[in-house]
């Protein structure tokens, strides 16, 4: 019998100047919400099974995660908003019998695990029930013949693979940078993406059927069977929506041999729009090695390459699927750019490095506006998405650099992951941070560009959803509408309509 996966808990962002127990509110609930809970309501919550907590310093802690602009307002002492209680159910039967009782009360629930996104997507920001899902963790079942992951959402992604590897020999090969924040069901409710997902695809690629508890506690199972023709895919609807539509409560994950043989590569290129189309050939030949990134300059630096552009390579699999697809890519790399005799220093590098979240807090920490925006688009397109909102972030008042690199890339295009750093008087960090996701984001989708690649949507991004989707949004609403009359699931996210009035956010209107 196999170790479990230990359950775990999330990691801060950053502490809470004044300590948790006495942190405010930045914005104040919406005049519907429900920003308490009665007595009575408490108590039928806490004979569900499920542990609460109504303590302050458990309350503020879970009501923010790793948002950049909440991070600023943690200095002051705030989280972004507070819920009335913090609701720990230990399986799906008890999330059912939560979520009845909520749906009932009209009170607002909002799931939580790790809280590692970095878009406000785990605030409860009307309010209401905070549901930690951290308890609901470890391996159901792992079926070595069909390669399939029976495994719990709470589950922390570093114990998983920990447990995978060493028992089983397996690997999922979702290998995001929050990969000890994070856990598999913040990975499938915000659509992620793993720095391996060249070889290993998206989580949505990965997902093979989820268990789902719906608002009124009716508990779905979802997909199943390998390429099944019964209907729409069922997973897709719940994959991203980032908590609105349901609580998922069990996931089954496509799974892959364990790496028998890693290969590494680095290449300099003088152009970044030739080095993308270099990455393009190699995609659309077939290679897809597990890490293929281009940094500009900015980033090339830290790996001690002076003006150029840098791509870097990574394989792991099979020795010879891996060998045919780093001859590919070195083929393609050479036409244009020079291969590096440093590359395994390189690549080492930032494998040391790629997981290192610390200096986002030390900035933060000193009075510096710090973000990352991913986006996706098409190749004929991302040359000019990386032109455009370069200099739309850049044109800022107060930006010190904007850098960016492209990853995750597939035969119809990439992700291209813009990073900023901004240096303005205390007074007037939230206005910037407003005005360089105003500026950058409205770049990409007039370049062509997609809203989000892998962060999601949350608080940050939910004002851009109608231009993104247009009438997508509209029909979006209605599933939600259907699946949750109540409006009880995760209100105030992804642009949706909420039941319990609008929220105030920066740029919010706008």
């Amino acid at each position: 019998m196999s170790a479990d996966p230990p359950p775990g808990t999330a990691t801060p962002a950053i502490v809470l100047a004044g300590g948790a127990a006495d942190a405010t509110a930045h914005f104040p609930p919406t005049a519907d919400a429900r920003p308490t809970l009665d007595d009575a309501l408490t108590n039928r919550l806490a004979d569900t099974g499920a542990a609460v907590d109504t303590t302050p310093a458990t309350r503020a802690e879970h009501s923010r995660d790793w948002w950049p602009q909440a991070m600023i307002w943690a200095t002051d002492g705030e989280v972004p908003a507070l819920g009335a209680a913090v609701v720990t159910p230990h399986d799906a039967d008890e999330v059912a019998a939560v979520l009845r009782i909520c749906n009932e009360a009209r009170v607002p629930v909002t799931a939580s695990g790790g809280r590692s996104g970095v878009c406000g997507s785990a605030v409860p920001v009307c309010g209401g029930v905070i549901l930690d899902t951290t308890a609901m963790s470890g391996i159901v079942d792992v079926d070595a013949t069909s390669m399939i992951l029976d495994v719990l959402p709470g589950t922390f992604g570093d114990a998983l693979e920990d447990v995978l590897r060493s028992d089983h020999a397996v690997t999922v090969g979702h290998w995001p940078q929050s990969m000890t924040l994070a856990t598999v069901g913040g990975w499938l409710a915000c659509r992620g993406a793993g720095q391996y997902s060249t070889r290993y695809g998206k989580i949505e690629d990965i997902v093979v059927g989820l268990d789902v508890v719906l608002a009124d506690g009716t508990l779905i199972h979802t997909g199943g069977q390998p390429r099944q023709a019964v209907g729409p895919d069922l997973n897709q609807l719940f994959v991203g929506s980032e908590g609105t539509l349901g609580v998922i409560t069990g996931a089954r994950l496509r799974l892959h041999p364990a790496a028998a043989t890693e290969r590494r590569a680095a290449y300099a290129f003088d152009d970044f729009g030739v080095a993308l189309d270099a990455c393009r050939r190699a995609v659309q030949r077939g290679a897809t090695p597990a890490v293929l990134r281009l940094h500009d300059t900015t980033e090339a630096v830290r790996f001690g390459l002076e003006g150029r552009h840098l791509v870097i390579v990574l394989d792991e699999g099979d020795p010879t699927i891996v060998d045919a697809a780093m001859a590919v890519v070195d083929d393609e790399c050479r036409r244009d750019g020079e291969r590096l005799d440093d590359g395994d220093t390189i690549v080492a590098a930032w494998i040391e490095h790629r997981n290192d979240v610390a200096a986002l807090e030390a900035l933060i920490t000193k009075g510096y506006v710090v973000d990352t925006m991913e986006v996706a688009g098409p190749w004929s397109r991302l040359e000019a998405i990386h032109t455009a909102a370069t200099e739309a972030i850049g044109s800022i008042d107060g930006t010190l650099v904007v850098s960016c690199h492209q990853s995750h890339a597939y035969t119809d295009g990439a992700c291209l992951y813009f990073t900023f750093a901004a240096q303005v008087d205390a007074g007037s960090r939230n206005a910037y941070y407003v005005a360089a996701w105003d500026a950058g984001t409205r770049a990409v989708l007039g370049a062509g560009g997609a809203l989000s690649h892998h962060h999601g949507v949350g608080i940050n991004r939910a004002r851009f959803v109608r231009d993104a989707l247009g009438g997508g949004l509209d029909v979006f609403a209605s599933i939600k509408a259907a699946l949750d009359p109540n409006g009880i699931l995760n209100p105030g996210k992804l642009g949706l309509p909420s039941a319990f009035g609008e929220p105030a956010w920066p740029g919010a209107s706008r």
